[in-house]
């Protein structure tokens, strides 16, 4: 099975400081990959290697079998891949059309072709099987956490996207909100796309996720099926890069 996203080799330094080192990753089409690790192990930094934020040091990224250059967020978005960042990007003075077009929006002629863009969203919405929101027309500021997050990963689907990178989406929900999160983050990969979840936490990562890559300072400690390991050894991953036979040889250091 091809990944429609792979990295390989990809090293990345701020200055003196090297945060990524001779990283692999993949993620694959109908999947959900849970990308984990503590802080500061270069879960954002690769993502943003990804995302054309970051230019790569050394390496090579794969896109649906072949190589590509990814020079900027814009050939990125032109593959095919958004990413739906901690702070969401949503404009609280703008309703759930507008941010979801922000940057983005249709003219007829002159004008906003307003119809189309709330046709569109409103498809969107319903292909993800929304249903806690009342009204399109609703202003961001009046939505809830969950339905905030459930708008940016609308919007990131909107574009006929084909890998969305979610960052840490559940960080700041209760336990409705989070379940709903997850059950639309499982649809996204049911529809066919390559789902790449960030997240600390563990429940949330074996509740929905295929596959699970840890990474363990800067370096990728093991990519495992979901099913083929226990909540303790992703977390011995994450905290040392090794679990009995898996992970980092011994004697690696940062």
């Amino acid at each position: 099975m091809t990944p429609l996203l792979e990295v390989r080799g990809i090293d990345k330094s701020f200055g003196p400081v090297k945060v990524l080192h001779d990283v692999e990753f993949s993620a694959y089409a109908g999947e959900v990959t849970a990308l984990v690790g503590d802080n500061g192990a270069g879960k954002s930094t690769l993502v943003k290697c990804i995302g054309g934020i970051y230019p790569i040091d050394a390496g090579e990224i794969f896109f649906d079998g072949r190589q590509v250059h990814v020079h900027g967020p814009r050939d990125a978005g032109e593959l095919g891949i958004e990413i739906v960042y901690q702070d969401l990007a949503l404009c609280d003075n703008l309703d759930i059309v507008q941010n979801m077009f922000l940057g983005r929006e249709r003219k007829s002629g002159l004008l906003l072709d307003e119809d189309s863009m709330e046709e569109l969203a409103e498809q969107t919405l319903s292909s993800l099987s929304v249903r806690t929101v009342k009204s399109i027309r609703q202003q961001v500021s009046s939505l809830s956490g969950g339905q905030r997050q459930t708008v940016a990963i609308a919007k990131a689907v909107l574009w006929n996207s084909k890998v969305v990178i979610l960052d840490e989406p559940t960080a700041a929900l209760g336990v409705a909100q989070t379940a709903q999160v997850l059950e639309l983050v499982r649809r996204l990969a049911d529809t066919g796309l390559a789902v790449v979840l960030i997240s600390h936490n563990m429940n949330d990562v074996f509740a929905v996720s295929d596959r699970i890559a840890a990474l363990y300072l800067g370096r990728m400690a093991a990519q495992v099926k979901t099913a083929d390991v226990t909540h303790a050894q992703v977390v011995e991953l994450i905290t040392s890069g090794r679990s009995g036979d898996l992970g980092l040889k011994n004697g690696v250091t940062p």
